[in-house]
Parts: C-alpha cells; structure tokens; sequence
C-alpha cells in the first residue's frame, strides 16, 4: 500500500510515485499485476485522484506500466535488472585513450603558462594584450545597447558565415587600415585563431596532407593540424622570415606570420614574400597567413598582407582576442569566396554559428567608434613599453650579450642565445626571483634555437625595467 509521509519534503504524488516504482522494481507488485482504480486508491490514502492520476500517468509514460481500455492499468513486463546502480555505473564506458590529444593538450599548457604554475611578481607574457577601466566600460555599454536593441529574429539559428553586419565592420576595417577589399561574402567569422586552423583542417585537407608550419613558430597551429591527423613538418626560419626553399615538396599547406614571426618575432622580406607566393601559385597550396600583430607597427607603416598579392591562395586570419581581449572569442577568415563558401558549409555542419549576443556587442562596439579609439589608445601605451623594454635589455647589457629581435611590430620580442646555452635553468631562476619569462623551446617542433619570448603588453615600463635588471643580475 502507498502512504503520505508528512515528514517528508518532496510532494505528495512524488513520494507515492517513488514508492510505486520501488514496489515494481523490487517485485512486490508483479508483472501484470492489476492497479488499484485511481478513484480508490485515492479515497484509501487520503488524497485527491487528481494525485493518483498523476502518479499513474507518470508510471505509463516511464513504461513501468500499461493500459487498456477494459483491461484496466497493469504493472508491465520487464527484465529485473540485478545489478545494483554502484555496479552499472562502474561497468559504464571507458573513454578512449587520447595520447595525441594528451601530450597536445600538456604541450600547450607548457608553451601559454609555463610547467610551473606559481605567483610571479613580474610577468613578461607574450599572450595577453593590455586592457583597462575605459574598455570596460565601452564594451558594457555596447552590451547593454545590444541587448536592449536586439530584436526576437535575432535569437534563431544565425548565419554560418557570422552576423552580417558585423562582417559589413570587418570589412570595411581592412579595407582602411590593412588595404584588404573584398565582399562580405568572403568573410566567415570564428571563434579564435586555434577555431580557424580547425575549420580550415576539415574543410581544405584530407587525412594524412602534408602542411607545413614555421619553425619556431605559433604551437596552438600545428597543435591544432596534428590532431586532425596532418603530415606537419617544420620550416626553419632565419632573419628574412620563412626559408621558403626548404618548403615540404608535397605541401598542401603553409602555415606563416609574416607581419610579426611568432615567436622570433622578424618581419618576412619581400624577396621571401613573392618567392612564397611564386610558389604557391606554382605548387598550387593554400597560405595560412596569420596577422595577429600587424596593427602595432613602431617603425614604418604597417606591411601589405600576402592576400592582397594572392588573394585566390592565402587565406587570412584576423583575431580580436589579441586585438582588443582573449575573452572575446571572435576572429575572421578571409579568402576566395569559393573556400569561404567551403569553410561555411562544414561551419554550418560542425558549429552552426557563434553565439549572437558577442557579435551583436562587438558590432556596436566597432560602428560607434569604441573599437579604434581603443586601437589607438593601446598602440601609445605598446609604444611606451615597447621603448622602455628595448632601453631596459640594452642599458642591463642583456643586449650586448645576447641577440635581440622582434623589435620592429608586435607585443613580444626574442632575446636569443646560443644553441648550447641552459633556457630552462635561467627560466626556472627567473621564477624563484619573481619574474617569468616564456623559453624559446616550446616554439620548437625540430629547431634547436634558444631564447625567451619576452612580451611587454601587460607589464608596465617601471615593472618592465625593474624585471628586465632582475633578470640580468644571474644571467650575466
């Protein structure tokens, strides 16, 4: 019999649900077993049959019971399972040994914070731009505008290329400060750099493609290709950029930084530049050309990009996670508007589109000005630091001892030594002495190159000169 426990918090057809179902499950009442008429039973324990009818039907749409229209409400015929719930849960899947993703996952933990993970008072990481209390508020009140503006159509299922009128900004923004003019339809949106390698990974290659990547060069790329089982070989890179010679004769793909080398940080030549595009055309291979940090240029205006020479083999990448801020998750892809259509397609498959309310934020915050007034307030404060770390490494003598580059663009540059020289050491010192730097080494898939990557953009220029001298004082 079914009973109301009063002392019990749960409702009342909840507590005569759970008992139902325990008197099922355990036997008590049998596989065809008849039930008691709603009516009835409500009358026997003291509610209303609106509770019973609750319970009933809650019993036939779990399939613990059946009915008929004379045959009446009957317990149904199932297999007792035997197992106790410890025992199911401990006989479920095993997931599947991943020691690709694993060993990717670890490396990339090493290369973006180190392998110790300790409070430093001096962080001179190459991966995070500088923000402020103006961005803040700016970017709140761009969200506050989107989410007040924002109409009922705008909550379905978006465009696999990204939200128009965010792609019309883009636009319009590369073909003022980056020369790039093309049509919206040669824009999908994404969300990151390591996203875009992906998508273009399953949407350009097959299995086992030869892609080759710069070496030393951006881990989270041939990370990202490894793992959707690409033949990665690396390039060496010298002081003109990209050794294109040494490019893997069955290539597919390259992979290159061309504005600001990551992590050598030196500008690619011309000369390599239409040797590169000579070939591609000649080879017939696509071009990953990452531009992540060509808008802070300290000498000279900023480079023409490899896609307006070739715009039919270059793909390229643009990301306001190094731009603006890593939290917001939005890049771009631009290309042929036959391999932006391809790239959309598996995009509509594989992610459908980016959420809407970023890009309706980052929308506003672009047409209303806030993202250049933005660009140029960083690129002062870049340039300060920029100075005050290049005057720090050679007043410390760091600069005399070891080779400096890097240092015409870009957040970061590369203090190098040489090949014999004990990175790791001076890494692990510069820890216990409150100050991180990021070694050359996890740049490296064969290159034997050693360094540290020095970043500037979140330290400020009395932490820049007072980390750089603490630096110096054990390395030289």
């Amino acid at each position: 019999m079914l009973k109301v426990l009063r002392n019990d918090k749960r409702p009342i057809w909840q507590q005569l649900l759970d008992q139902a179902i325990h008197h099922i499950t355990s036997g008590i009442w049998a596989p065809g077993e008849l039930l008691i008429p709603s009516r009835e039973l409500a009358h026997m324990i003291g509610v209303s049959r609106s509770t019973i009818q609750i319970v009933y039907e809650e019993l036939l749409s779990r399939g613990y019971t059946v009915t008929s229209r004379r045959g009446g409400t009957r317990v149904s015929h199932w297999k007792q399972v035997t197992e106790t719930a410890k025992e199911i849960i401990a006989d479920g899947p095993i997931p599947p040994s991943l020691p690709l993703l694993n060993s990717a996952v670890d490396q990339l933990h090493d290369w973006f914070r180190g392998k110790e993970q300790r409070a430093v008072d001096i962080d001179f990481t190459p991966h995070e731009p500088y923000l402020d209390g103006q961005f803040q508020k700016n970017w709140r009140q761009s969200l506050l505008h989107a989410s007040a503006t924002m109409e009922l159509s705008n909550w379905a299922y978006g465009n696999p290329f990204g939200y128009t009128p965010l792609r019309e900004q883009i636009q319009r923004y590369l073909s003022l400060e980056r020369g790039i003019h093309i049509q919206t339809d040669q824009i999908l949106l994404t969300s990151g750099a390591q996203h875009s390698i992906d998508l273009i990974a399953q949407s350009l290659l097959a299995d086992g493609d030869t892609v080759s990547v710069e070496d030393p060069g951006f881990p989270a790329a041939w990370m990202a290709l490894k793992y959707r089982r690409m033949n990665v070989v690396p390039v060496p890179v010298d002081e003109y950029g990209l050794a294109v010679e040494h490019i893997h004769p069955q290539s597919k793909l390259i992979f290159t930084t061309p504005s600001h080398q990551c992590a050598v940080g030196v500008v690619m030549s011309e000369p390599r530049r239409q040797q590169l595009l000579h070939k591609a055309a000649q080879d017939q291979f696509w071009i990953i050309e990452d531009d992540y940090d060509s808008e802070f240029r300290y000498r000279g205006e900023p480079l023409p990009t490899l896609f307006c020479q070739a715009p039919n083999h270059t793909l390229y990448l643009m990301s306001f996670s190094k731009m603006i801020a890593p939290g917001i998750r939005i890049s771009a892809i631009v290309g042929s508007v036959e391999a932006i259509a391809q790239l959309a397609r598996v995009q509509e498959l594989t992610y459908r589109h980016l959420p809407i309310m970023d890009q309706l934020t980052l929308t506003h915050f672009i047409k209303n000005g806030h993202f250049m007034r933005h660009m140029r307030r960083v690129r002062n404060v870049y340039r300060r630091r920029h100075e005050a770390m290049t005057k720090a490494i050679m007043d410390s003598g760091l600069g005399g001892r070891f080779t400096l580059s890097g240092v015409e663009t870009g957040l970061h540059m590369l203090l190098e030594a040489e090949e014999s020289y004990d990175e790791e050491t001076v890494t692990k010192i510069a820890l216990q002495k409150g100050v991180r730097v990021y070694p050359l080494g996890p740049y490296c898939l064969e290159s034997k190159r050693k360094g540290w990557v020095l970043g500037f953009a979140k330290v400020d220029e009395q932490s820049i000169e007072q980390g750089i001298h603490r630096l110096a004082e054990f390395i030289l």
